[in-house]
């Protein structure tokens, strides 16, 4: 699965936009979860972007999570707690956040890696981000799909408000910021990220 490239995932399309949203959230919640525990998620998002950087050393970066919070802004940090698990505290609003642990579910070198949220979590989610060689020496083809469903009740409320702020917006973002941080070694400030702001708006 993993070597395959969907035809469907050009650069930057999100899988939310599928007219068979709820069938691809079914396929792509079997293929990261072999038994979800808290439920099937709702809400699928998956973006895929080209950087120009060789695929070990993307690979090596996302692996350890605590480097996920160097560029996504809703995270405000990641504890690793051992090799397969993680402590994530994320931005929610009205100076919330909202917390779960996390586990590396499979992986394969390179490649990719799968994971999911433990019994407990805020905000149930799981994900998988692949790694393929691009064509023509162009660096590594990167996608990430993540699935989460925001639970009842008050925190359910807020969580909910924060994903329904364009969540496939963000996720592009994120991985702009990743391209960003991996091609220059820093993340784009001022002028650039105004007008990020100003797609995010369109």
């Amino acid at each position: 699965m993993a070597d395959t490239i969907d035809p469907t995932m050009a650069d930057d399309a999100p899988l939310s936009t599928s007219k068979r949203q709820s069938t691809a959230v079914d396929a792509a919640t079997e293929a990261l979860i072999d038994k979800p525990a808290q439920g099937d998620a709702d809400t699928l998002i998956g973006r895929t972007v080209t950087i120009n950087r060789p695929r070990a050393e993307l690979f090596a970066y996302w692996r350890d999570f605590a480097n996920l919070a160097t560029f996504m802004e809703n995270v405000e940090r990641i504890e690793m707690l051992d090799g397969n698990r993680s402590h994530w505290v994320v931005k929610a609003p009205a100076g919330k956040t909202v917390e779960w642990v996390s586990t590396i579910t499979e992986e394969r070198d390179g490649a990719f890696i799968t994971w999911a949220s433990e019994a407990g979590a805020d905000v149930p989610n799981s994900g998988r981000v692949d790694f393929r060689d691009a064509q023509a020496g162009r660096g590594t083809i990167v996608t990430a799909t993540i699935l989460y469903d925001p639970p009842a009740g008050a925190i359910g409320r807020l969580v909910a408000r924060m994903f329904q702020r364009e969540p496939a917006i963000q996720a592009r973002r994120d991985l702009r910021r990743f391209k960003q941080l991996m091609e220059t070694g820093e993340i784009a400030t001022g002028a650039r990220n105004r007008r990020l702001q100003e797609e995010g708006k369109n």
